[in-house]
């Protein structure tokens, strides 16, 4: 079974659970605060599914496009559950992964800097 997280779709996250007989989507339309939503949406996709982490085999994430917070949350996760159920995880864009103790991390493309505030006037 694959997880696929897509974080980077404007207002939407996107997951899904797929196999060569099976496919389980799940997505929801949300602008902030995505970090929030994301495990939740996962668990209730793989309760649905009826499918623990040991049915796992790949993580596939978006890592490339959208913003850059919504990018980030989507890595990140992608890459804490990888390690924390040694699972692989894949960017979709193919490009190089970062080695950390022998753990391979997607590393997310960046289209452009954080616009996270307003410079302060001097």
């Amino acid at each position: 079974m694959i997880l696929y997280i897509n974080t980077t779709l404007d207002k939407e996250i996107q997951i899904t659970l797929k196999d060569k007989k099976r496919e389980f989507k799940r997505s929801v339309k949300i602008s902030r605060y995505q970090d929030n939503k994301l495990l939740l949406l996962i668990d209730k996709l793989m309760k649905e599914a009826k499918i623990d982490f040991k049915s796992i085999k790949k993580i596939e994430v978006e890592d490339k496009g959208g913003s850059f917070t919504s990018l980030r949350v989507g890595v990140l996760t992608a890459n804490a559950l990888g390690y924390a159920f040694n699972i692989p995880v894949v960017p979709i864009s193919g490009a190089r992964q970062l080695s950390v103790s022998g753990y391979k991390l997607a590393v997310p493309i960046y289209d452009s800097e954080p616009n996270i505030g307003k410079k302060k006037s001097s």
